[in-house]
């Protein structure tokens, strides 16, 4: 089941700050029409850009995926792994469905690809703009190589329920794929404590990517769409799904979509 509601954790609160520095910086890139054949850096340099570094345990493009919506929820865009106590929830900018997000208990994963460059990975350069991003309002960041390689650990600040000021830790973990690149963001406990988060990380490692062959610019989001099965309900109302047909019964957890983004800074 889908449903419209407010957010209920300190997990999807990082999460959702977090998005908004992130897609504010990918997105102006965007629309300033980047090509992805190279790019300039404060002060005029050229920044050298690489190809993508080989997947031996994923994430997967869905050419090297034989059963790809086997024990994974099909989103169009993206097969997210389906596991034991999980609530899945999506996000959306305006029209479209451009993020999901995977709650474990106290801990969150936000799941979101782009298009990119054919030969260049933009990992490297999309941290450095999350990392100029979040110091330019006042957040800390290190960069740091994990289990997913490299990643920024942060502190963003964010606005507290009693209205002061304070900080969400947040993980940011990205790899490039074949004419895509995908962002994880990490939140609640699995952030605070990375030793944690081994089952998040393993659901970004299993997640199945479908670009497309139509043509994309870099960095423009890629769509995705709710299950086939799935039903939506309004935010505050309560709908029974039948949990004998339901593909999403037997311990997959409430299906939810998250709070509505009608714009993206």
């Amino acid at each position: 089941m889908f449903g419209r509601r407010k957010k209920s954790s300190a997990a999807e609160d990082a999460a959702g700050e977090a998005e908004q520095v992130v897609d504010g910086t990918v997105n102006e890139d965007a629309e300033s029409g980047a090509d992805g054949e190279g790019g300039e850096v404060a002060g005029g340099s050229q920044r050298v850009r690489l190809e993508p570094e080989p997947r031996p345990d994923g994430p997967w493009d869905v050419s090297e995926v034989r059963e790809p919506g086997e024990g994974r929820v099909d989103l169009g865009g993206l097969f997210v792994p389906g596991v034991e106590g999980m609530e899945l929830r999506v996000e959306v900018a305006g029209d479209a469905i451009v993020a999901a997000t995977v709650v474990l208990q106290d801990s969150a994963i936000q799941l979101q690809g782009f298009a990119a460059p054919k030969r260049e990975g933009i990992w490297g350069e999309v941290r450095e703009e999350i990392a100029s991003g979040i110091t330019q309002q006042g957040g800390v960041i290190d960069e740091v190589e994990g289990t997913l390689g490299w990643e920024l650990r942060a502190q963003v600040p964010v606005q507290l329920p009693d209205g002061t000021g304070g900080f969400q830790v947040v993980r940011f973990v990205g790899v490039d794929g074949p004419r895509w690149f995908l962002r994880g963001v990490i939140s609640g406990q699995g952030a605070v404590q990375p030793g944690a988060a081994g089952l998040l990380e393993q659901i970004f490692r299993d997640t199945v990517v479908v670009r497309g062959e139509g043509p994309m610019a870099p960095r423009d989001p890629i769509v995705l769409k709710l299950p086939d099965d799935a039903q939506m309900v309004a935010e505050g109302g309560v709908q029974q799904e039948d949990q004998e047909t339901s593909r999403f019964s037997g311990g997959m957890g409430q299906l939810a979509r998250g709070p509505e983004i009608t714009e993206v800074r």
